[in-house]
């Protein structure tokens, strides 16, 4: 049975199977370290019976938490190949709106590359569209040119909340 359950500066050193995806971004150690010290709660794995890493999900908050205007952000999620078409992927997006919900996040928003299609389709399914596209959002490191991304937020209309205090 998978797990889900928080990733640990231990994860850092058992990922690759999941980062060596072409499609996967990768990051330096700072940046990883930057998301677990600020919000660990976005931050979940997902882990086989035997401790092999099946994916992972990375985000955060933002805008304004004080303001009471802020939403969720997906940085990365990635499933690695040999785990994938389960629905880990669709899992870990649920889990972390629901994070985001229970914070009082409007909503969450997220990129993915144009030409992943794989992953267009699944936001798609999951309730998410298109709002804009970002030109050389992804920077490449083989000498071929930068890709765009697509910004996308949930279908669903998101109902503003008022604050206690208005």
């Amino acid at each position: 049975m998978t797990t889900l359950r928080a990733f640990t500066c231990d994860d850092l050193f058992r990922f690759n199977n999941i980062n060596l995806d072409p499609l996967t971004e990768t990051y330096g150690i700072p940046f990883y370290l930057q998301y677990l010290a600020h919000w660990p709660e976005y931050f979940i794995v997902a882990e086989a019976p035997g401790g092999e890493l099946m994916g992972y999900i990375m985000g955060k908050a933002e805008g304004s938490v004080a303001r009471e205007e802020w939403h969720g952000h997906v940085t990365a999620l990635s499933v690695a190949p040999e785990f994938r078409r389960l629905g880990l992927a669709a899992k870990l997006m649920e889990l972390l709106e629901e994070i985001s919900e229970r914070k009082g996040g409007f909503f969450v928003d997220l990129f993915v590359r144009v030409s992943n299609q794989v992953a267009v389709n699944m936001y798609k399914q999951l309730g998410y569209s298109v709002y804009r596209t970002v030109i050389e959002y992804y920077s490449a490191s083989n000498g071929e040119p930068d890709e765009d991304a697509y910004g996308k937020l949930p279908s669903k209309a998101v109902t503003p909340r008022r604050s206690q205090n208005s």
